[in-house]
């Protein structure tokens, strides 16, 4: 799929691998739609690149559904949809004080699971509707996005884990169910990123994490993330997998 002049949709796009993604289609000549949870965060990436903010939690389908009905009255369906927004999570299925996770469990699932399912689904829609774009048939592009923690996990990532396991879990049935419309669905499993999410982290618990990645030994940069949306949307060949984006690292136990 050619990028220029192609209407793209990306979640989570106020901050970010989702900032990082909005700005390289931008780039390349794509009309991006920046939706993240508030208008200000959405706003933020649009005004930079041109692009249209809005507002919507992923886990909220009427608020999924507005979004991409504006998207399709302003910008025309939407042909590549790029799921980054998600919440990262901490918390022991035992804790120390003896309480409860499972809220914490639920949310995190509710988040980067329903949403990434909802805002698939949605698009997935308004593609199927859409005109053929080439001689394969190809109608649009899902990318969505897991994490090394769903092969990787550590102690106090349950529920982070198992989140981003169900999104790479429904990867390949998502493909093969869609293929007959022309989308193409997959999946990037980053592992650890210079993003907002990963700013906490204590500097002695950084450097543990770094040296369990191989080569480059540093952190990955959000636009390393775009620069692999834009390779998978420019290869027609690429469907129905997850690809880990880490450095060869492998998460130890802690």
């Amino acid at each position: 799929m050619i990028l220029s002049g192609q209407t793209a949709a990306v979640t989570g796009a106020g901050s970010g691998l989702g900032a990082a993604t909005a700005r390289h289609l931008a780039a390349r000549g794509a009309k991006v739609a920046c939706i993240d949870l508030t208008k200000e965060s959405a706003a933020a990436t649009a005004q930079e690149i041109g692009g249209l903010a809005l507002a919507a939690d992923v886990s909220d389908q009427a608020a999924v559904e507005a979004a991409f009905a504006r998207i399709g009255e302003e910008m025309g369906a939407a042909r590549v949809v790029v799921s980054c927004a998600g919440i990262g999570t901490a918390s022991r299925i035992l804790p120390r004080d003896g309480s409860l996770t499972i809220d914490a469990f639920e949310r995190t699932l509710r988040v980067n699971l329903l949403g990434t399912y909802t805002v698939m689904n949605i698009a997935a829609r308004a593609m199927a509707a859409a005109e053929v774009l080439d001689e394969d048939g190809t109608r649009g592009l899902i990318v969505n996005t897991a994490s090394v923690a769903y092969e990787d996990g550590q102690i106090g990532q349950a529920a982070y884990s198992a989140s981003k396991g169900g999104v790479a879990s429904l990867t390949l049935p998502a493909a093969r169910e869609l293929a007959k419309f022309g989308i193409r669905v997959m999946t990037i499993a980053p592992g650890l990123f210079e993003t907002s999410m990963s700013a906490g982290l204590p500097d002695d618990i950084r450097a543990d994490i770094l040296k369990n990645v191989p080569f480059p030994s540093r952190m990955g940069h959000a636009d390393e993330y775009a620069l692999l949306v834009q390779s998978i949307v420019e290869n027609p060949m690429l469907n129905g997998t997850v690809i880990r984006l880490d450095a060869a690292a492998r998460m130890p136990i802690k």
